[in-house]
């Protein structure tokens, strides 16, 4: 079981199967939404993420293409981005893990938009100026 919560503990959840995959996004979404250079979340399984406690502190932004955006309203805490029609296919938030998740971001999406001021690692892995091709 892996578990996670948003930084002030009001949103709990968690994950019953590994991660499938995971990988850093560099696309300006995601540079906005976290104030940083990229995000790490991982790929789940449909059926295998349950949100344990705190579901009506959770609120979604729909951006008009690509993933639902999910955080806590108490403290901002990113969660995770799911498909738009609905949880077939979501990315957990990293950061959002207690503890060692189990996976290591595998990949560099969105490269393309990557920010000017933080360089892309020389750390080997497969970098997609886009959407990563095999992404769901």
């Amino acid at each position: 079981m892996i578990t996670g919560s948003c930084l002030c503990g009001t949103v709990a959840f968690e994950i019953s199967a590994p991660f499938e995959s995971a990988g850093w996004c560099h696309c300006t979404r995601c540079q906005k939404r976290t104030g940083a250079s990229a995000s790490a979340a991982g790929s789940v399984a449909p059926g295998t993420f349950v949100i344990v406690r705190g579901q009506e502190s959770v609120r979604e932004w729909a951006p008009p293409d690509g993933f639902v955006k999910a955080f806590c309203t108490d403290c901002g805490g990113r969660l995770y981005a799911r498909g738009p029609e609905g949880f077939e296919r979501l990315a957990v938030r990293l950061g959002a893990i207690d503890g060692d998740p189990g996976i290591r971001p595998q990949y560099h999406q969105f490269t393309a938009s990557a920010a000017v001021w933080d360089p892309l690692p020389d750390d080997g892995l497969p970098r997609y100026p886009g959407r990563r091709p095999d992404a769901a």
